[in-house]
């Protein structure tokens, strides 16, 4: 586990949130109203934790644009920073090397919850991966495996997307 003081931080909360995420592996996108969707393009710098974001809303609209910077703290909760960037900024940054990774997320409704689901592309075609963020330990505790959900894989580093822009799907036994 790597801790604030580890990092270098002095004040993480200052500079830095809690993400608190749980990840489920699905079998496709449920059959459930989406409430908006986005084409994401991450890149993921080599020799960092940076991860370089586009994300451009389904149906129209500006892009959002971000670097961001993710440091575990355990399976389920990691520090995150962000930096919102201009299209000029954005393309100072997209020149780093690394590795690309495109998807389409879908957000559904969900009880003390952002819930959305990943439907990714290229070499990871096929995959789709659920995902949850919460405000508080106690919501990410109570939030019941959506329905839809084969497998709940928050504790797999394998299902990272760092993970896999690096190593690909992961092979599933049984």
């Amino acid at each position: 586990m790597t801790t604030a003081a580890a990092l270098g931080f002095l004040k993480p909360e200052k500079y830095a949130a809690v993400e608190r995420e749980r990840r489920w592996l699905c079998a496709g996108l449920p059959d459930l109203p989406v409430l908006r969707a986005e084409a994401i393009e991450d890149l993921y710098v080599d020799s960092s934790r940076l991860r370089l974001r586009r994300a451009t809303p389904i149906g129209g609209g500006e892009p959002i644009l971000r670097l961001s910077k993710k440091a575990d703290l355990a399976p389920d909760r990691r520090l995150i920073t962000t930096l919102y960037l201009s299209p000029a900024e954005y393309a100072l940054f997209a020149g780093l090397p690394g590795r690309m990774l495109r998807k389409t997320r879908h957000y559904y409704g969900a009880e003390g919850a952002t819930l959305s689901v990943d439907r990714f592309e290229g070499a990871l075609a096929g995959l789709f991966l659920a995902e949850a963020e919460f405000a508080d330990d106690a919501a990410m505790a109570a939030f019941p495996d959506p329905g839809f959900a084969v497998r709940e894989v928050t504790g797999d580093p394998r299902y990272t997307g760092g993970e896999l822009v690096r190593s690909g799907a992961p092979d599933e036994e049984g």
